[in-house]
């Protein structure tokens, strides 16, 4: 049997499109395993979904000053040696790698195994983790024309992101159901990716008055940022975070607002939700998320707002004005040239592995 070795981690965003492919991979007769940190979210991710998993020590690649710098050479060293181990131990046929941290001494690793590795990079400038990861790649699959200008010429393939089949199956009563919404208020779904969004959470929370004189509004708040002030708001729900419901959630939001991650405005994106992306500001970022928004922006699918200029009012007004052209952004939607990512990449892995 085919063996193949997944990795990423730090945020659901280095491990959803992973998740995407798992039919695939088993449809195509592959033996999945998955390398993570030791606790990440992969961790949970990938135990439910029934996949062996093996946890290694991770360290950050920082560009500013912090102590760790000192430390998390020799955790990423540390890493390295156990990634090694586990995988002259099991020689997979190919590594598959989404990016993050804990992938650069599983890709490194594997290159010194001489197992081929495939990356994938979501954002339209590429990440620290997945440069470090460049020179030993076979290949490397991205998401926007604009990233190809970037990765080595030999190397890069527009693939376009894989997205989870199941979120085209949703049901909208099933999530109003879930949400306990009994009137024919439209909704807005709120997300801030795996880890929340506080910046996102203050606005809408402070909005909220006046939100919910229209709409209904289910918020997915990120672990810790549920704030029990609003737990019996009528026409609100908040979440920490949502799996299996996910995709009826999709169904029935009338627009969605979200950070602007590549992974998260992808979903968005296919799924042809009217939109608002309120990007991670480039203080608290390297701007991959601002590049991401003003793309989509550019092309009609979302609009865009700076957190740093967000107010309860420029919320309100972003809303009501989405919500009444959401049409229009449907129609700009529909227009986009979707690529079929999965099998583009599943292309890719097979001829890695030697198999095509």
């Amino acid at each position: 049997m085919k063996k193949i070795v997944l990795t990423g981690g730090g945020t659901a965003g280095h491990v959803t499109p992973n998740i995407a492919l798992l039919p695939a991979l088993r449809e195509a007769g592959y033996e999945i395993s998955y390398i993570g940190s030791y606790n990440g979210i992969e961790k949970q991710l990938m135990n439910d979904y029934g996949i062996p998993y093996t946890g290694i020590s991770t360290g950050k690649f920082r560009r500013y000053f912090d102590l760790k710098n000192f430390t998390d050479p020799f955790r990423v060293n540390k890493g390295f040696i156990e990634a090694t181990k586990y995988l002259k131990k099991n020689r997979p046929d190919v590594v598959f790698s989404k990016g993050g941290f804990v992938s650069v001494p599983v890709v490194r690793a594997a290159a010194l195994l001489g197992i081929p590795c495939i990356i994938h990079e979501s954002d339209m400038t590429p990440g620290l983790a997945n440069k470090l990861c460049f020179r030993v790649s076979k290949k490397i699959c991205c998401n926007f024309p604009e990233t190809v200008k970037m990765l080595p010429s030999s190397k890069a393939v527009l693939t376009g992101t894989p997205i989870r089949a199941e979120l085209f199956t949703g049901d909208a009563s099933v999530g109003k159901k879930f949400c306990g919404f009994n009137d024919d208020k439209p909704v807005i779904m709120v997300t801030g990716g795996s880890l929340g969004a506080e910046g996102v959470n203050l606005a809408v929370r402070e909005a909220l008055p006046k939100l919910l004189e229209k709409y209904n509004i289910v918020h997915l708040c990120g672990k810790g940022k549920l704030d029990k002030a609003y737990s019996d708001t009528p026409g609100y729900r908040q979440f920490e975070y949502i799996k299996e419901e996910m995709k009826d959630l999709f169904a029935m939001a009338d627009v969605v607002i979200s950070r602007a991650g590549a992974n998260a405005i992808c979903e968005i994106l296919a799924l042809k939700k009217p939109n608002i992306l309120i990007p991670l500001p480039s203080k608290s970022s390297r701007g991959d998320q601002l590049l991401n928004a003003k793309s989509f922006e550019a092309s009609g699918y979302s609009v865009v707002l700076e957190q740093d200029k967000l107010n309860p009012s420029l919320l309100l007004k972003t809303v009501n004005k989405v919500y009444e052209k959401r049409e229009k952004y449907i129609a700009s939607m529909s227009s986009a040239v979707q690529q079929d990512s999965i099998k583009a990449i599943m292309d890719l892995i097979e001829s890695a592995a030697g198999t095509k």
